[in-house]
């Protein structure tokens, strides 16, 4: 058995990994080890708030830990809100607040192309890896389906009709980027294990 530490608050985020590890691979979120810290994202790219938070747990614990950061970047807004995604209408991190920032802020464009990115930062036997998984799509004109969470109500995959709250949580983890950039953390696990 792998035990991992997903270094995240994030319920949400814990139960979508559970769903794609395979039966061999354990995770126990930050709670599960006593850490209710509100870890820092105080670094400007994905790449380096996955980093700081798995380095945070990492320093602390000496465990095998993973970290993510996903942003929502969107053509027209030159990559916006990216690595601000969470926070994009202000500190409350509230989701409903930054969906209704981004439904303004493309109220009469016609360029809605954005694409999901996660990025997952493992420290494995005490060496940083790197994963990343990308979906493309677009952002709908308004809120569709009541499953997910953060912008999954405005985001439609490429190839897709529903948003991705429209989506059996099955076949969202199927394509979406986290699954993605998880598919290649649970191989790197499989072949080095």
């Amino acid at each position: 058995m792998i035990d991992l530490i997903f270094g995240t608050q994030n319920p949400n985020k814990v139960a979508e990994i559970q769903q794609l590890v395979p039966d061999t691979i354990r995770v126990r979120s930050l709670a599960d080890i006593g850490i209710f810290d509100d870890i820092p994202e105080e670094q400007n790219t994905l790449e380096g708030n996955a980093i700081q938070k798995s380095q945070y747990v990492f320093d602390r614990f000496k465990c095998n830990v993973f970290s993510d950061d996903t942003g929502l970047e969107v053509d027209v807004l030159n990559g916006e809100p990216g690595v601000f995604s969470a926070r994009y209408a202000g500190p409350q991190k509230n989701s409903e607040d930054n969906m209704n920032k981004l439904l303004l802020s493309l109220k009469n464009e016609t360029n809605r192309n954005a694409r999901f990115r996660t990025v997952i930062a493992l420290f494995w036997k005490q060496k940083l890896h790197l994963f990343e998984g990308i979906v493309n799509g677009e952002i709908a004109k308004e809120r569709r389906g009541s499953k997910g969470f953060g912008y999954d109500p405005i985001f439609i995959p490429n190839g897709y009709n529903q948003s991705f709250a429209e989506m059996p949580s099955v076949e969202k983890n199927k394509i979406s980027h986290r699954g993605n950039a998880a598919k290649q953390l649970i191989y790197f696990l499989e072949e080095n294990t």
